[in-house]
């Protein structure tokens, strides 16, 4: 993919905001609630029901601030940032940018629902979608609000810090260079394929930062009350005993860990404190949950999915999944 892109400003149809996805969890949500209340309210009163309506709302809620600090940064991005600052602060080889783009994730104090719209604002505005997904995966993984929390939730286990921050480093590096090697643009939406040459005259900045924050939350949103719904169906449904059953197994604890931070979704801000509960598993295996989960979960698919589209999100997750696992089971093995 080549460095350098011709700018092509983006009309009114492709700034236009498709609320579908929020429209469609909504109405999901409604229809789940309607159906419960017909079948009678002994059903509201069931505690799997309470508790999956508990754990569904837990992770919007959660989630949901780190959502608004993302698409109003990449609002803010799109609006009020010269287009060519990126391209001239990262290296101008997209094999150096990567490692570049994925150590400036630390400065972005948000979990993985900020970094999906500040990714596509980036690519938007001419970064290499290499560098851009670099820093989508490191950005929730070693900020510095997430490294706190894991010295915190391990205290006394510097290693564990160390090898959290290397082990994430790497996979969001190892990622970007696997872009530059096997990716394509066709697997990106349309719109992702433009690029935003900046303010457009006659407009006001205030209204193209409303504009841009209103289409990438809606957009968004939907997909994160989803992934959200998914999430709780397993907390719910997957009893207690499964964890017990794959302790015993060092190979098969780090797949069951990494698996099970894909499908649980909890927010990098507080996995750490999840991984530290898990004292039946190895620290390799509980090193694999905290590095996959901020780069791959239920919500962060289904984010991905709506703002790069489905080509894109199902290939790059199962990638990433398999990479951090690797770089999980090296570092862990070597620090831990």
């Amino acid at each position: 993919m080549a460095d350098g892109v011709a700018a092509v400003p983006l009309g009114p149809s492709l700034r236009r905001v498709r609320p579908w996805p929020l429209g469609a969890a909504f109405a999901l949500s409604a229809a789940v609630a309607a159906l419960l209340l017909l079948a009678g309210t002994q059903w509201l009163s069931d505690p799997a029901v309470q508790a999956w309506r508990t754990v569904s709302l837990a992770i919007t809620v959660q989630a949901l601030p780190f959502l608004l600090l993302g698409t109003a940064l990449s609002g803010a991005i799109n609006a009020f940032v010269p287009a060519d600052l990126f391209t001239r602060v990262l290296p101008k080889r997209a094999v150096l940018a990567v490692p570049v783009a994925g150590a400036a994730g630390a400065i972005l104090p948000g979990c993985e629902c900020a970094s999906v719209p500040v990714a596509s604002s980036l690519i938007r505005r001419g970064v290499t979608p290499a560098a851009a997904f670099s820093f989508l995966l490191s950005a929730p993984a070693i900020n510095p609000v997430v490294l706190t929390a894991t010295a915190v939730a391990f205290p006394g286990n510097p290693a564990m810090v160390a090898a959290r921050l290397i082990a994430s480093l790497a996979t969001a590096a190892a990622m970007g260079w696997l872009w530059l090697w096997l990716g394509r643009e066709e697997w990106l939406r349309p719109l992702l394929r433009q690029r935003h040459t900046g303010h457009e005259h006659g407009h006001s900045r205030w209204t193209e930062f409303r504009l841009g924050f209103q289409h990438d939350f809606l957009h968004a949103g939907g997909f994160l009350v989803l992934g959200a719904m998914a999430a709780a169906t397993f907390n719910v449904t997957v009893p207690g005993s499964v964890l017990d059953a794959f302790s015993g197994s060092p190979w098969l604890s780090v797949l069951f860990l990494a698996a099970l931070a894909v499908l649980l979704a909890v927010c990098s801000e507080a996995d750490a404190f999840v991984a530290a509960s898990l004292t039946g598993f190895s620290p390799t295996a509980r090193l694999a949950f905290l590095v996959v989960g901020p780069m791959v979960d239920l919500k962060l698919i289904a984010l991905q999915a709506g703002t790069f589209g489905r080509a894109f999100a199902w290939r790059f997750s199962t990638a990433t999944t398999v990479v951090a696992i690797a770089a999980s089971v090296l570092i862990g093995g070597a620090l831990l």
